[in-house]
């Protein structure tokens, strides 16, 4: 946990903690400047750099740090220097690679005080099952959600790294099908947007079913499907803005009408009915509407 000393004081009871710092959560492949964008010639809403520069430009103080936390990688090294790069290039010269292997790593306190000290945090794409695995329980997660409820910080992730912000967490499905009930798993995730289901590559990957499937296991939570290239910057707890050269999907099943998904058997089709879902492009906003209710801790 942060130093107790200097962690700033809890809201009072029964009032609604609005958080400070923001969240950008990533789909994956966002453009480096490096021309590996898939539809930077076909696409007019495609601009260089985009979400990355809107990273830095969230940034607050002189000399700002940035975390870049490359956990979820098979690659964390190159994964690590990749940001370092791209972030020096767009004029960030204080980047700091984290390199939290394992739980052991993750434990290790002086981590804790990098984190206060940052700016902004950069998760790395990868395996969501490794982030939560790792960081889940520990004090550098509690320090980072502090700076995030109580400070101006700007906590980002990139496909995996985006994934593991919300609760629930989708970890593993059938990409082409996710139609069949059992075929989509779900964990607790880092819990910074809590009944939110973030997924991403959405439309690329074909994922809106497995989506589907996990919000009609409870239709409180809303999905949020992230294609490449493209973001949400959460601030206020539940404000969102799209970036990018693409769409985001919004699956809300608060109307749901009928499903069958706890009647079924495992291996079975699931259906639903009632389900709104929204297509969302650069600068469009979005609230999601759990944002406005009592929350309960």
């Amino acid at each position: 946990m942060a130093d107790a000393k200097n962690a700033p004081k809890q809201p009072p009871k029964g009032s609604r903690l609005i958080p400070k710092g923001k969240l950008l959560a990533i789909g994956g492949k966002e453009d480096k400047g490096q021309g590996q964008a898939q539809d930077k010639d076909q696409n007019i809403n495609f601009v260089d750099e985009q979400i990355l520069k809107r990273f830095v430009t969230e940034l607050k103080g002189d000399n700002p740090l940035v975390v870049v936390i490359p956990t979820a990688s098979q690659e964390p090294v190159q994964s690590g220097q990749d940001y370092v790069q791209v972030f020096q290039q767009l004029g960030v010269a204080n980047v700091q690679v984290m390199d939290i292997r394992t739980r052991r790593d993750a434990l290790q306190p002086e981590h804790v005080e990098t984190v206060n000290q940052a700016a902004g945090i950069m998760f790395t794409g990868g395996d969501q099952l490794r982030l939560t695995s790792i960081f889940g329980g520990t004090d550098l997660l509690e320090a980072m959600k502090e700076r995030y409820a109580f400070t101006n910080i700007i906590i980002a992730g990139t496909s995996a790294g985006a994934a593991a912000m919300s609760t629930p967490m989708i970890y593993e499905g059938e990409s082409d099908g996710g139609y069949i009930k059992g075929d989509v798993r779900l964990t607790t995730g880092l819990e910074f947007l809590k009944d939110v289901a973030i997924d991403t590559h959405f439309l690329a990957r074909g994922r809106i079913v497995r989506m589907t499937q996990a919000i009609a296991t409870n239709p409180e939570c809303i999905g949020i499907g992230l294609e490449e290239d493209t973001a949400i910057l959460v601030t206020e707890g539940g404000k969102v803005e799209v970036i990018g050269s693409g769409l985001i999907t919004v699956v809300d099943g608060m109307g749901i009408t009928e499903t069958n998904i706890f009647d079924i058997q495992n291996g079975e089709p699931f259906t639903a009915k009632g389900l709104k879902v929204h297509l969302l492009g650069d600068k469009d906003e979005y609230f999601i509407p759990s944002y406005s209710r009592v929350q309960l801790k």
